[in-house]
């Protein structure tokens, strides 16, 4: 085995380079490139002895120097502004189930919602680190969107939804599905229908209130501004909104959440006043994660398929690694209505 230099106290003097593996498995600095960069035309005798050779030597592949040297990283970077929900884990599984089948790793990087910080990580990621690029709900898209563009980086964007650009994206039918909602709740005699947005920014939200909108006045209900309470898509806040629609001198008999962890907020809400559910307040969700099968009542709510948003998006990014100049699309995958026990038909006496 060839012998490494080091310095006086044992330690690597210094890095294990192409070359010296190249020259431990007995064969060419293009055939080592080969095997790091998982090309086609090597036989599997050679393809071991690298990979021998890599492991006994204890070579660690650069990506950023195997990148610029026109290589791939086999690496895709995942941006996402934060992780504590079921709703972001069910579409970061979908993406590494379809990453992981195509001998692709993923890198996560989290923004804690702060804009700078996902400018920054795009830069990073972009320079070398990642072959490709996912945004989950990204917050300030309009900050490099324009530069991935033109430098043809390949990027998917997830659950962005701005017709004014012309992004590549996956995302669920978000207005439909709010439409669906407030339809299920009219057919059951509900009228004053409490509704707690998610962060206005995000596309997704302007959607679903928008199909709250929608659903009123096709069913020749005014808009009552008072009953629309702005949320973040999280539970403390829905929390608190509840109990702002709560406390209105005339109660919603029902209340329609932007996404499943408001909705537990309001349950919580709900019950601290004494109200029974569904008998006293009818509670509606978006996004049917998990809990929403198991809290008490199980919640009736708008199921986007998250898993599949995730498999779509990460599977549209690989084409674009591969082709670079595909046509950009747009992909929007269908919502459906989930019934359960969160909700009944309005009676006389509530």
């Amino acid at each position: 085995m060839r012998q490494r230099e080091t310095d006086k106290g044992g330690q690597m003097a210094r890095e294990i380079t192409i070359v010296d593996v190249a020259d431990e498995a007995g064969v060419s600095y293009a055939t080592v490139s080969r095997v790091i960069n998982n090309k086609a035309h090597v036989s599997p005798e050679k393809r071991e002895r690298v990979l021998r050779a890599m492991a006994q030597l204890g070579y660690v592949v650069n990506m950023q120097a195997r990148s610029l040297a026109g290589g791939e990283s086999r690496v895709v970077g995942l941006l996402v502004d934060y992780l504590s929900s079921s709703y972001m884990d069910e579409i970061i599984r979908g993406i590494d189930e379809a990453l992981d089948a195509e001998n692709y790793d993923l890198m996560l990087y989290t923004t804690h919602r702060r804009k700078t910080k996902e400018s920054a990580y795009v830069t990073k990621l972009t320079r070398g680190l990642a072959d490709g690029l996912l945004l989950i709900l990204p917050r300030n898209a309009a900050a490099y969107l324009d530069t991935l563009r033109q430098r043809q980086f390949p990027h998917v964007i997830v659950d962005y939804l701005n017709n004014k650009q012309n992004v590549p994206s996956v995302s669920a039918t978000n207005f439909r599905g709010a439409y669906d909602a407030m339809s299920f709740l009219l057919s059951l005699g509900h009228q004053r229908i409490g509704f707690i947005t998610g962060t206005m920014e995000l596309g997704s939200a302007r959607d679903r209130l928008d199909g709250y909108h929608a659903a009123l006045k096709d069913h020749g209900i005014p808009a009552d501004p008072h009953l629309i309470s702005e949320g973040n898509f999280m539970q403390p806040q829905g929390y608190q909104c509840a109990q702002e629609l709560l406390s209105l001198s005339e109660r919603p008999t029902a209340i329609f959440a932007s996404n499943d962890m408001m909705a537990f907020g309001v349950m919580e809400a709900a019950r601290e006043r004494g109200l029974r559910l569904p008998e006293d307040l009818s509670i509606v969700g978006f996004d049917d994660i998990p809990q929403a099968s198991y809290v008490h009542p199980a919640l009736t709510t708008i199921r986007q398929p998250l898993e599949e948003m995730g498999r779509s998006a990460a599977h549209l990014l690989l084409k674009y690694i591969a082709h670079p100049n595909a046509e950009i699309e747009r992909i929007e995958l269908p919502t459906h209505l989930i019934i359960r026990e969160s909700c009944q038909a309005l009676s006389f006496t509530s």
